[in-house]
Protein backbone atom coordinates (compact mmCIF):
# COMPACT_ATOMS: atom_id res chain seq x y z
CA UNK A 1 0.00 0.00 0.00
CA UNK A 2 2.90 2.27 0.78
CA UNK A 3 4.66 1.79 -2.74
CA UNK A 4 1.23 3.31 -4.28
CA UNK A 5 1.22 6.13 -2.28
CA UNK A 6 3.00 8.94 -4.87
CA UNK A 7 4.18 11.13 -2.24
CA UNK A 8 7.92 11.85 -1.78
CA UNK A 9 8.47 10.36 1.69
CA UNK A 10 6.87 9.16 4.65
CA UNK A 11 7.19 10.47 8.55
CA UNK A 12 6.78 8.17 11.10
CA UNK A 13 5.34 10.70 13.58
CA UNK A 14 6.64 9.40 17.44
CA UNK A 15 4.57 10.94 20.15
CA UNK A 16 4.71 10.74 24.13
CA UNK A 17 2.73 12.10 27.16
CA UNK A 18 5.13 14.46 29.05
CA UNK A 19 3.70 16.12 32.17
CA UNK A 20 0.54 14.82 30.80
CA UNK A 21 0.48 16.69 27.74
CA UNK A 22 0.60 15.29 24.37
CA UNK A 23 3.93 16.42 22.54
CA UNK A 24 5.46 15.03 19.00
CA UNK A 25 8.71 13.89 16.86
CA UNK A 26 9.45 13.56 13.93
CA UNK A 27 12.17 10.90 12.24
CA UNK A 28 12.07 10.63 8.21
CA UNK A 29 12.13 7.54 6.74
CA UNK A 30 12.15 7.03 3.09
CA UNK A 31 9.69 5.45 0.59
CA UNK A 32 11.14 1.82 0.53
CA UNK A 33 11.05 2.13 4.59
CA UNK A 34 14.50 0.24 4.34
CA UNK A 35 16.36 3.03 5.44
CA UNK A 36 16.35 5.69 7.73
CA UNK A 37 17.86 8.93 6.37
CA UNK A 38 20.37 11.03 7.97
CA UNK A 39 19.01 14.07 7.90
CA UNK A 40 16.80 16.34 10.20
CA UNK A 41 13.43 17.51 10.15
CA UNK A 42 13.59 21.55 10.45
CA UNK A 43 11.10 24.60 10.11
CA UNK A 44 7.81 22.49 9.76
CA UNK A 45 4.32 23.25 10.23
CA UNK A 46 1.19 21.17 10.78
CA UNK A 47 -1.88 21.66 8.06
CA UNK A 48 -5.07 19.50 9.11
CA UNK A 49 -2.39 17.46 10.79
CA UNK A 50 -1.59 15.39 8.08
CA UNK A 51 0.81 17.50 5.88
CA UNK A 52 4.51 19.03 7.04
CA UNK A 53 6.47 21.93 4.98
CA UNK A 54 9.95 20.33 5.16
CA UNK A 55 13.40 22.49 3.96
CA UNK A 56 16.43 20.53 3.66
CA UNK A 57 19.13 23.61 2.40
CA UNK A 58 19.24 26.60 3.08
CA UNK A 59 17.59 28.99 6.21
CA UNK A 60 15.96 26.84 8.73
CA UNK A 61 14.66 26.54 12.14
CA UNK A 62 15.19 23.56 14.54
CA UNK A 63 12.56 23.13 17.55
CA UNK A 64 13.00 21.04 21.19
CA UNK A 65 10.92 18.35 20.79
CA UNK A 66 8.47 18.33 23.65
CA UNK A 67 7.61 21.85 23.77
CA UNK A 68 8.75 23.71 20.38
CA UNK A 69 11.38 25.65 21.88
CA UNK A 70 13.58 27.63 19.59
CA UNK A 71 16.69 26.05 20.26
CA UNK A 72 18.38 26.58 16.74
CA UNK A 73 18.18 28.79 13.50
CA UNK A 74 20.35 29.45 11.01
CA UNK A 75 21.91 28.02 7.42
CA UNK A 76 21.73 24.24 5.96
CA UNK A 77 22.84 22.14 3.64
CA UNK A 78 21.47 18.30 3.35
CA UNK A 79 19.97 18.78 6.30
CA UNK A 80 23.27 19.91 8.38
CA UNK A 81 24.17 22.95 10.13
CA UNK A 82 26.29 24.56 7.36
CA UNK A 83 27.08 28.55 7.38
CA UNK A 84 25.92 30.97 10.07
CA UNK A 85 23.73 30.81 12.43
CA UNK A 86 22.51 30.74 16.22
CA UNK A 87 22.23 28.38 18.90
CA UNK A 88 19.53 28.60 22.20
CA UNK A 89 19.16 27.10 25.68
CA UNK A 90 16.02 25.45 26.85
CA UNK A 91 15.01 29.08 28.08
CA UNK A 92 15.44 30.81 24.92
CA UNK A 93 18.60 32.39 26.05
CA UNK A 94 21.49 32.87 23.25
CA UNK A 95 24.46 30.38 23.66
CA UNK A 96 26.61 30.50 20.65
CA UNK A 97 26.41 32.53 17.33
CA UNK A 98 29.23 31.81 14.62
CA UNK A 99 29.87 29.80 11.99
CA UNK A 100 29.02 25.68 10.74
CA UNK A 101 30.87 23.08 9.01
CA UNK A 102 28.59 19.55 8.55
CA UNK A 103 26.68 20.16 11.71
CA UNK A 104 29.81 20.99 13.94
CA UNK A 105 31.03 24.80 14.85
CA UNK A 106 34.00 25.20 12.78
CA UNK A 107 35.49 28.86 11.92
CA UNK A 108 34.33 32.26 13.76
CA UNK A 109 32.03 31.94 16.87
CA UNK A 110 31.38 33.50 20.06
CA UNK A 111 30.02 31.87 23.43
CA UNK A 112 27.73 33.53 26.08
CA UNK A 113 27.15 32.22 29.70
CA UNK A 114 23.55 31.35 29.41
CA UNK A 115 23.39 32.13 33.47
CA UNK A 116 24.26 36.22 32.64
CA UNK A 117 24.44 36.22 28.75
CA UNK A 118 27.67 37.56 28.99
CA UNK A 119 30.43 37.00 26.88
CA UNK A 120 32.20 33.29 27.38
CA UNK A 121 35.03 32.83 25.05
CA UNK A 122 34.83 34.67 21.26
CA UNK A 123 37.61 33.08 18.50
CA UNK A 124 37.52 30.61 16.37
CA UNK A 125 36.31 26.69 16.57
CA UNK A 126 37.27 23.20 14.74
CA UNK A 127 35.10 20.45 15.16
CA UNK A 128 33.09 22.02 18.09
CA UNK A 129 36.06 22.75 19.99
CA UNK A 130 37.83 26.23 21.24
CA UNK A 131 41.11 26.48 18.67
CA UNK A 132 41.76 29.99 18.48
CA UNK A 133 40.35 32.54 20.79
CA UNK A 134 39.73 34.53 24.27
CA UNK A 135 38.02 32.67 27.14
CA UNK A 136 36.50 35.83 29.85
CA UNK A 137 35.00 35.65 33.32
CA UNK A 138 31.51 36.79 34.43
CA UNK A 139 33.47 40.42 34.95
CA UNK A 140 34.76 40.15 31.10
CA UNK A 141 38.11 39.84 32.29
CA UNK A 142 40.37 37.74 29.93
CA UNK A 143 41.26 34.47 31.85
CA UNK A 144 42.12 32.26 29.04
CA UNK A 145 44.16 32.63 25.47
CA UNK A 146 43.67 29.58 23.61
CA UNK A 147 46.42 28.98 20.30
CA UNK A 148 45.73 25.96 17.90
CA UNK A 149 44.09 23.70 20.77
CA UNK A 150 45.52 25.21 24.04
CA UNK A 151 49.48 25.60 23.44
CA UNK A 152 50.56 28.03 26.21
CA UNK A 153 48.66 29.36 29.05
CA UNK A 154 45.52 28.52 29.99
CA UNK A 155 42.38 28.26 32.68
CA UNK A 156 39.72 25.23 33.20
CA UNK A 157 37.07 25.78 34.98
CA UNK A 158 34.04 23.67 36.29
CA UNK A 159 30.47 25.26 36.66
CA UNK A 160 32.67 28.51 36.84
CA UNK A 161 34.81 27.79 39.80
CA UNK A 162 38.53 27.87 38.99
CA UNK A 163 40.25 24.01 38.43
CA UNK A 164 42.99 24.43 37.29
CA UNK A 165 45.79 27.59 35.59
CA UNK A 166 48.68 26.73 34.36
CA UNK A 167 50.62 25.60 31.26
CA UNK A 168 49.84 23.45 28.36
CA UNK A 169 51.01 21.58 24.86
CA UNK A 170 48.80 20.07 22.42
CA UNK A 171 45.40 20.63 24.92
CA UNK A 172 47.59 18.86 28.00
CA UNK A 173 48.65 19.79 30.61
CA UNK A 174 52.13 20.98 31.02
CA UNK A 175 54.73 22.40 32.46
CA UNK A 176 54.04 24.60 35.73
CA UNK A 177 50.66 25.17 37.10
CA UNK A 178 48.23 24.89 40.14
CA UNK A 179 45.12 22.77 40.56
CA UNK A 180 42.30 23.92 42.71
CA UNK A 181 39.13 22.33 44.25
CA UNK A 182 36.68 24.33 42.63
CA UNK A 183 33.83 23.64 45.31
CA UNK A 184 36.09 25.67 48.07
CA UNK A 185 38.91 26.67 46.45
CA UNK A 186 41.65 25.70 47.97
CA UNK A 187 45.00 24.62 46.48
CA UNK A 188 45.03 20.90 46.14
CA UNK A 189 48.80 20.59 44.06
CA UNK A 190 51.23 23.12 42.67
CA UNK A 191 53.95 22.20 40.38
CA UNK A 192 54.91 20.65 37.37
CA UNK A 193 52.86 18.53 35.20
CA UNK A 194 54.27 16.25 31.71
CA UNK A 195 51.53 14.99 29.55
CA UNK A 196 48.38 15.53 31.87
CA UNK A 197 50.42 14.13 35.00
CA UNK A 198 51.17 15.42 37.89
CA UNK A 199 55.20 14.93 37.69
CA UNK A 200 57.28 17.26 40.29
CA UNK A 201 55.20 19.10 43.50
CA UNK A 202 53.24 18.95 46.33
CA UNK A 203 49.80 18.32 47.72
CA UNK A 204 47.30 19.74 49.95
CA UNK A 205 45.01 19.01 52.46
CA UNK A 206 41.83 20.96 53.41
CA UNK A 207 44.24 23.21 55.86
CA UNK A 208 46.84 23.77 53.47
CA UNK A 209 49.32 21.55 54.87
CA UNK A 210 51.88 19.60 52.73
CA UNK A 211 50.10 15.73 52.83
CA UNK A 212 52.46 14.34 49.62
CA UNK A 213 55.54 14.98 47.60
CA UNK A 214 56.19 14.25 43.79
CA UNK A 215 59.32 13.77 42.27
CA UNK A 216 59.89 12.80 38.88
CA UNK A 217 55.98 11.15 39.07
CA UNK A 218 57.06 9.23 41.99
CA UNK A 219 56.08 8.68 45.25
CA UNK A 220 53.34 8.65 47.92
CA UNK A 221 49.80 10.21 47.15
CA UNK A 222 46.63 11.48 48.01
CA UNK A 223 43.50 12.25 45.98
CA UNK A 224 40.68 14.25 46.54
CA UNK A 225 36.85 14.36 44.73
CA UNK A 226 35.52 17.81 43.57
CA UNK A 227 33.81 18.36 47.14
CA UNK A 228 37.28 17.71 48.96
CA UNK A 229 36.74 13.75 50.24
CA UNK A 230 39.34 11.38 49.82
CA UNK A 231 39.33 9.26 46.97
CA UNK A 232 42.82 7.59 46.41
CA UNK A 233 45.54 7.19 48.86
CA UNK A 234 48.78 4.84 47.61
CA UNK A 235 51.98 4.58 45.48
CA UNK A 236 52.76 6.30 42.19
CA UNK A 237 55.35 5.94 39.75
CA UNK A 238 55.49 7.92 36.43
CA UNK A 239 52.56 10.00 37.21
CA UNK A 240 50.38 7.28 37.34
CA UNK A 241 49.22 4.71 40.60
CA UNK A 242 51.49 2.08 40.50
CA UNK A 243 51.84 -0.15 43.53
CA UNK A 244 49.70 -0.27 46.54
CA UNK A 245 47.02 1.96 46.98
CA UNK A 246 43.24 2.74 48.08
CA UNK A 247 40.04 4.00 47.24
CA UNK A 248 37.38 5.26 49.15
CA UNK A 249 33.21 5.86 48.64
CA UNK A 250 31.86 9.20 49.21
CA UNK A 251 30.75 8.47 52.53
CA UNK A 252 34.88 7.46 53.82
CA UNK A 253 33.92 3.94 53.42
CA UNK A 254 36.65 1.63 51.75
CA UNK A 255 36.10 0.67 47.94
CA UNK A 256 38.97 -0.61 46.63
CA UNK A 257 42.54 -2.11 48.13
CA UNK A 258 45.02 -3.83 46.01
CA UNK A 259 47.39 -3.27 43.28
CA UNK A 260 47.57 -1.06 40.61
CA UNK A 261 50.03 -0.69 37.20
CA UNK A 262 49.81 2.53 35.07
CA UNK A 263 46.61 3.84 36.75
CA UNK A 264 44.52 0.68 36.53
CA UNK A 265 43.80 -2.29 38.70
CA UNK A 266 45.99 -4.95 38.23
CA UNK A 267 46.90 -8.16 40.58
CA UNK A 268 45.61 -8.67 43.70
CA UNK A 269 43.26 -6.55 45.18
CA UNK A 270 39.29 -6.75 47.31
CA UNK A 271 36.00 -4.91 46.67
CA UNK A 272 33.78 -3.88 48.87
CA UNK A 273 30.36 -2.20 49.01
CA UNK A 274 29.77 0.80 50.74
CA UNK A 275 28.73 -0.42 53.86
CA UNK A 276 32.13 -2.06 54.29
CA UNK A 277 30.96 -5.60 53.24
CA UNK A 278 33.23 -8.04 50.87
CA UNK A 279 32.49 -7.41 47.10
CA UNK A 280 34.86 -9.30 45.57
CA UNK A 281 38.75 -10.53 45.87
CA UNK A 282 40.97 -11.97 43.84
CA UNK A 283 42.43 -10.33 40.49
CA UNK A 284 42.25 -7.88 38.18
CA UNK A 285 43.57 -7.13 34.72
CA UNK A 286 43.64 -3.64 33.37
CA UNK A 287 40.60 -2.41 35.82
CA UNK A 288 38.79 -5.66 34.98
CA UNK A 289 38.18 -9.05 37.03
CA UNK A 290 40.19 -12.06 35.95
CA UNK A 291 38.99 -14.35 38.95
CA UNK A 292 38.01 -14.61 42.41
CA UNK A 293 35.18 -14.86 44.58
CA UNK A 294 32.26 -12.60 44.44
CA UNK A 295 30.20 -11.64 47.62
CA UNK A 296 26.41 -10.53 48.22
CA UNK A 297 25.19 -9.42 51.29
CA UNK A 298 28.45 -11.09 52.99
CA UNK A 299 27.58 -14.83 51.14
CA UNK A 300 29.88 -16.04 48.31
CA UNK A 301 27.77 -16.12 45.55
CA UNK A 302 30.28 -16.58 42.57
CA UNK A 303 33.41 -17.96 42.61
CA UNK A 304 35.59 -18.71 39.20
CA UNK A 305 37.17 -17.10 36.19
CA UNK A 306 36.33 -13.55 34.47
CA UNK A 307 36.60 -12.27 30.60
CA UNK A 308 36.38 -8.91 30.09
CA UNK A 309 34.81 -8.58 34.25
CA UNK A 310 32.02 -11.16 33.08
CA UNK A 311 31.36 -14.51 34.71
CA UNK A 312 32.77 -16.49 32.47
CA UNK A 313 33.96 -20.27 34.23
CA UNK A 314 32.79 -20.71 37.57
CA UNK A 315 30.13 -22.12 40.02
CA UNK A 316 27.16 -19.98 41.65
CA UNK A 317 25.98 -20.07 45.48
CA UNK A 318 22.88 -19.80 46.82
CA UNK A 319 22.66 -18.19 50.48
CA UNK A 320 23.00 -21.43 52.53
CA UNK A 321 26.07 -22.02 50.13
CA UNK A 322 24.84 -24.66 47.95
CA UNK A 323 25.64 -24.71 44.38
CA UNK A 324 22.51 -23.51 42.27
CA UNK A 325 24.44 -22.91 38.79
CA UNK A 326 27.58 -23.63 36.77
CA UNK A 327 28.99 -21.66 33.75
CA UNK A 328 31.35 -23.30 31.09
CA UNK A 329 32.70 -20.74 28.48
CA UNK A 330 29.80 -17.99 30.20
CA UNK A 331 26.81 -20.06 29.12
CA UNK A 332 24.31 -21.54 31.01
CA UNK A 333 21.30 -20.64 33.73
CA UNK A 334 22.13 -18.22 36.30
CA UNK A 335 20.66 -16.05 39.21
CA UNK A 336 22.40 -13.13 39.98
CA UNK A 337 21.54 -11.05 43.57
CA UNK A 338 21.90 -6.97 44.86
CA UNK A 339 24.10 -6.40 47.29
CA UNK A 340 21.43 -6.80 49.98
CA UNK A 341 21.22 -11.14 48.82
CA UNK A 342 17.84 -10.17 46.86
CA UNK A 343 17.81 -12.21 43.40
CA UNK A 344 17.62 -9.56 40.91
CA UNK A 345 17.49 -11.94 38.00
CA UNK A 346 17.10 -15.65 36.80
CA UNK A 347 17.79 -16.96 33.17
CA UNK A 348 20.07 -17.96 30.55
CA UNK A 349 23.59 -16.59 30.15
CA UNK A 350 25.19 -16.68 26.62
CA UNK A 351 29.12 -15.26 26.19
CA UNK A 352 29.02 -14.04 29.64
CA UNK A 353 25.53 -11.90 29.21
CA UNK A 354 21.95 -12.49 29.43
CA UNK A 355 20.55 -14.03 26.20
CA UNK A 356 17.64 -15.89 25.86
CA UNK A 357 14.68 -16.35 28.45
CA UNK A 358 15.03 -14.79 32.03
CA UNK A 359 12.75 -12.53 34.75
CA UNK A 360 14.21 -9.56 36.34
CA UNK A 361 13.09 -8.30 40.09
CA UNK A 362 12.19 -5.67 42.29
CA UNK A 363 13.99 -5.50 45.59
CA UNK A 364 10.71 -5.87 46.96
CA UNK A 365 10.77 -9.44 45.31
CA UNK A 366 7.99 -8.62 43.37
CA UNK A 367 8.74 -9.24 39.34
CA UNK A 368 9.74 -6.68 37.35
CA UNK A 369 9.79 -8.17 33.75
CA UNK A 370 9.71 -11.59 32.06
CA UNK A 371 10.58 -12.22 28.60
CA UNK A 372 13.53 -12.75 25.59
CA UNK A 373 17.45 -11.59 25.82
CA UNK A 374 20.69 -10.88 23.92
CA UNK A 375 23.50 -9.55 24.76
CA UNK A 376 22.35 -8.59 28.27
CA UNK A 377 19.45 -6.31 26.80
CA UNK A 378 15.69 -6.84 26.15
CA UNK A 379 15.06 -8.36 22.91
CA UNK A 380 12.31 -10.36 21.40
CA UNK A 381 8.92 -10.26 23.48
CA UNK A 382 8.69 -9.84 26.80
CA UNK A 383 6.39 -8.28 29.76
CA UNK A 384 7.17 -5.09 32.28
CA UNK A 385 4.95 -5.43 35.72
CA UNK A 386 4.73 -2.78 38.52
CA UNK A 387 3.71 -3.82 41.97
CA UNK A 388 2.83 -7.21 40.90
CA UNK A 389 0.33 -5.69 38.30
CA UNK A 390 1.37 -5.79 33.99
CA UNK A 391 2.47 -2.68 32.81
CA UNK A 392 3.01 -3.55 29.30
CA UNK A 393 3.37 -6.56 26.93
CA UNK A 394 4.76 -6.74 23.72
CA UNK A 395 8.29 -6.97 21.74
CA UNK A 396 12.04 -5.44 22.15
CA UNK A 397 14.81 -4.17 20.65
CA UNK A 398 18.41 -3.11 22.12
CA UNK A 399 16.68 -3.03 25.29
CA UNK A 400 14.00 -0.20 24.19
CA UNK A 401 10.17 -1.10 23.23
CA UNK A 402 10.15 -1.47 19.49
CA UNK A 403 7.46 -3.21 17.70
CA UNK A 404 3.97 -3.99 18.53
CA UNK A 405 2.59 -3.98 22.42
CA UNK A 406 0.04 -2.74 24.67
CA UNK A 407 0.41 -0.44 27.70
CA UNK A 408 -1.85 -0.81 30.78
CA UNK A 409 -2.47 1.67 33.49
CA UNK A 410 -2.64 1.37 37.61
CA UNK A 411 -5.77 -0.30 37.56
CA UNK A 412 -4.58 -2.88 34.73
CA UNK A 413 -7.07 -1.28 31.83
CA UNK A 414 -5.69 -1.39 28.92
CA UNK A 415 -4.70 2.38 27.66
CA UNK A 416 -2.46 1.98 24.15
CA UNK A 417 -2.03 -0.60 21.85
CA UNK A 418 -0.03 -0.22 19.17
CA UNK A 419 3.40 0.38 17.71
CA UNK A 420 6.70 1.41 19.44
CA UNK A 421 9.67 2.74 18.44
CA UNK A 422 13.00 3.14 21.06
CA UNK A 423 10.29 3.46 23.56
CA UNK A 424 7.87 6.03 22.45
CA UNK A 425 4.47 5.35 20.98
CA UNK A 426 4.50 5.93 16.88
CA UNK A 427 1.79 5.89 14.15
CA UNK A 428 2.45 6.54 10.54
CA UNK A 429 1.63 9.91 8.80
CA UNK A 430 1.79 10.79 4.95
CA UNK A 431 4.52 13.25 4.39
CA UNK A 432 4.47 15.74 1.61
CA UNK A 433 7.57 17.09 0.48
CA UNK A 434 6.78 21.37 -1.30
CA UNK A 435 9.67 23.02 -3.30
Amino acid sequence: MLQNIKSSYFVRLIYTFVEEVQKLRLVRYNKSMQKNLDISIINYKFFKGNYIIYESNGIGKEYYGYDDTLIFEGEYLNGKRNGKGKEYDWNGKLEFEGEYLNGKRNGKGKEYDIFNSKLKFEGEYLNDKEWVGTGYDENSNIIYKLNNDMNGNGKEYYEDKLEFEGQYINGKRHGKGKEYNWFDGRLKFEGVYLNDKKWNGKGYDLFGNIIYELKDGKGLINEYNYEGKLEFEGEYLNGQRNGKGKEYWDNGKLMYKGEYLNGQRNGKGKEYYDNDKLKFEGEYLYNQKLRGKYYSNGKLEYEGEYLFDKKWNGKGYDENGNIIYELINGTGKVKEFNYKGKLKFEGEYLNGKRSGKGKEYWDNDTLKFEGEYLNSKRNGKGKEYWNGKLKFEGEYLNGKRNGNGKEYDYNGKLKFEGEYLNDKRVVWIIFIKYS
